[in-house]
Formats: C-alpha cells, structure tokens, sequence
C-alpha cells in the first residue's frame, strides 16, 4: 500500500503543462496503462515500473538520420527521440555522450576475436561514467516539474553525476552512498559542493531510505533521479544504443556485453535498438545481447542459469561496488531480452576481474574501473564457453574510468624499479 501511495501522491504534484519533447506520457511495463508525464515511478494499478511513451518521428529515415548528424557532438543530437525539450541543447548542462567507439584489434587478438571488436569507451563522459548520460535526461525531467534539489541513491558514479550536473543546472544537491564506497568516488562526489550522505549499509538499505525519504514532507520539492525520476533517467541508456550502431555506419552490432547492476541500462539499450529499427535508421537483423556480473553479486546471472523468471536477492560482496545491486529492479526484464535475443548472463570473481582490467590496459590502454574489468573478463569467458561468436562484430561497454578504483589494481601496479639517477644502476636493474 505504501508504494501505491506514493504513485497517487507523486500523480497528485504534476504540472499542468509540461514540456519533454516527443513525450507523451508513461507506460506501465506490466500492465499497459497509460498516465499523464509527471514524477511518477510506479503503477497504481499492478505496481510495475513505468516507461516513457514518445510520438517518435515518422517519415524519411534520410532525412532524420541527416537531422541527428547535423547536431551535437554529444547525447542532444538524439533529442528527437528523447524525452527532452527541443530546446534542450541551448541550456546549462555537461552535454554527455558521443564517446569513442574503440576498434580494439589489440584486445581481439588476445581474446581470440576474429571477427571485430569494439570497446565503447564511456569513461570519457564529463565525471567519466555513462551515469552522466541518464542524469543529463533527469535533469530536464526535474526541470518541467519545478523540482529544486537533485537526489540518488548511488553505488558512486551516480553520486559524481548528480552533483556535478546539478552544479552546472543551478540545483542543489543531495546525495546518498553506501558508507564504505571507493575513497576516489567519495572524493569525486563531495567536490561539486553538495551535500554527501553515507548510509551505514549497502546499495539496497540506501536506496529504501530514498523511497521513504520521498514520502515524507522532509523530501518536498527533490526529484530523486533513480526513483520518482527513474522513467526519465532511465532513457538516458539508450543513447548508448544510437551512438554504437552511429558509430558502426547505422549498423545492428552482433553481439553487445552489458554490464548489470540495476539492469536498466542493459533493458534501455535494447529498447534503444528497438526504435532504431522501428524507425528505419538500421537494417533490421539479429542480434545478442549479453549481461555481465561479479560472481559476489550475481542475482540475473545466478537465475539465468538455473531456468528462473524470479531474481531472488543476493547480499553483495565484490570489489565491483558499481555493481553492487542485491535486488536489481530491471533482472526480470534482463532475463526476458537475454532469452529473447539469443544471448546469455554470465559472471566472473573478482580475480578474474582485476585480471580483465589489466588486459584492456594492456592491450587498448584503456583503463577501466571494476565494472569495466566485469564486462571484458565476462567477454573473455563467453568466448572461452562458446556462448559468444568469436567471428561476429562484438561491441563491449566499459562505463566508467579506472582512477575511481585504484584499489582493486593497486597493490601490483605500482613502480617497476626504484634506482639511483645513473645509468650504471639502470642497467643493474636488468632493465636496459
């Protein structure tokens, strides 16, 4: 009854007129019924999650695609098909997006790819994750409806998102983390001036705490980006999907390896393929898609393999935090796209995942953080299990920067040699 009350209330508090571009309102997932745009997260009737629903453009796939390569160079060249005002590139904001799809041949060839690989390299967003991406859609969410502070619960990239582009958009901020995050994510979300709240717990206890926080008069005027905002949000991960197949010559890619923790970049992504092909923007083909979890927290990867539709919670315990959702709220709707494409939810250990992180460094130079180590040590074991084609255009997604968490390569990436300044001891060292 509680969640139903605070759909009815967040109803309640919609404007009267409302501006997000090629919106028209929200869907629920489950059930289908329709609601009017407004901060709402929650169907009153079944209680499924909603979605936004768009009168997306019709006509010329020409002439749309020639519209998207005329504008940005960053996620405001898709505002057509994003629930953004169309004046949305003109306003304060960190203008995420349009980052490298990498050709790694280096990384194919160590992983016995043969056919292409990319790396779509997203730790070159402005707080170096795709979280600014999502959060940059939030933003003009919170925007329509008069909201005043911006609020998360976060697992640490959110935490940096949130504040910084609330910095830039004029909002105040306040955020909230698992007390025991990475020291670099800490850092990175404190110096943008917001408040930073840690909760003694997980990821899970924080994010109940923001639902209650909602509905209590103390949360009045906060659009909590994940939850009273999540259909918004949400949308920002399908701007991964236009780039990718962008960046491919307006192609479907093969194969795409996804990282997991609420799930919802991996669900968004695959709608954000949907609308490509409903639109005429790619040829319309097969294609797979993959999750990838730390074996610590493996909830979808855990239920995927045993033939379950039912993700039962796990307690984290992983060096991927990014990932560290026990109860992902998308993991049904994973499982679903994984199945219906082909495709597979595999996990690694944290060993596996410290090693991964060091070969896409090794190889491409690209220095992930954990959950990028989760994406290309899954990859390395699909391809090992024949769960992957080796030969097919493979995109894999690193979302975020390795300086974030040190910690997990630290303690064997340090300084080869230490010497006097002489080119005797340079030699002595057996380094010449």
């Amino acid at each position: 009854m509680r969640r139903k009350g605070l759909a009815i209330m967040a109803a309640q508090t919609v404007a009267t007129s409302v501006d997000l571009g090629p919106a028209t309102g929200l869907s629920c997932r489950e059930c289908g019924t329709r609601f009017e745009l407004g901060p709402i997260f929650a169907c009153v009737e079944c209680f499924g999650p909603l979605e936004v629903a768009y009168d997306l453009p019709a006509g010329d796939p020409e002439a749309l695609r020639a519209a998207i390569e005329a504008g940005p160079n960053n996620i405001w060249r898709y505002a057509p098909l994003l629930p953004v005002p169309a004046d949305v590139a003109s306003k304060p904001s960190l203008n995420p997006g349009f980052t490298k799809l990498v050709d790694a041949a280096n990384l194919a060839k160590e992983l016995g790819v043969t056919g292409k690989l990319y790396v779509k390299d997203d730790s070159g967003n402005p707080t170096h994750s795709f979280k600014d991406r999502v959060v940059a859609i939030a933003v003009e969410a919170a925007r329509a409806f008069g909201f005043t502070t911006l609020s998360c619960s976060s697992t640490g990239n959110l935490a940096g998102a949130v504040g910084a582009a609330a910095a830039r958009a004029g909002f105040r901020s306040c955020v909230f983390i698992p007390h025991d995050l990475e020291q670099g994510k800490v850092v990175m979300a404190g110096v943008y001036g917001g408040d930073l709240v840690g909760i003694e717990g997980n990821y899970d206890d924080v994010n109940r705490f923001c639902s209650e926080l909602i509905g209590d008069p103390l949360g009045e005027g906060w659009g909590f980006v994940n939850v009273n905002l999540r259909p918004y949000y949400g949308e920002g991960s399908k701007t991964l999907a236009y780039e990718i197949c962008e960046q491919l010559g307006w192609r479907l890619p093969d194969q795409i390896v996804i990282p997991i923790a609420s799930g919802s970049q991996l669900t968004k992504i695959d709608k954000g393929l949907q609308e490509l092909i409903k639109l005429g923007l790619v040829e319309d083909k097969p294609y797979k898609i993959f999750g990838a979890q730390a074996e610590g927290c493996s909830p979808v990867s855990t239920a995927f393999k045993a033939g379950h539709d039912v993700v039962r919670p796990q307690k984290p315990d992983t060096i991927a935090k990014s990932l560290a959702i026990g109860n992902p709220a998308d993991g049904p709707y994973v499982l679903d796209i994984a199945r219906r494409t082909g495709g597979y939810v595999e996990d690694v250990t944290d060993e596996q995942v410290v090693e991964a992180i060091k070969i896409l460094a090794q190889t491409e130079g690209i220095f992930a953080e954990t959950a990028g180590g989760v994406t290309v040590g899954v990859t390395k074991k699909l391809i090992e299990n024949g769960q992957l084609d080796p030969a097919l255009t493979t995109v894999v997604l690193n979302t975020g920067d390795g300086l974030k968490t040190l910690e997990a390569v630290a303690a064997d990436s340090g300084q080869t040699a230490t010497i006097r300044p002489s080119l005797d001891a340079f030699r002595a060292a057996g380094l010449a």
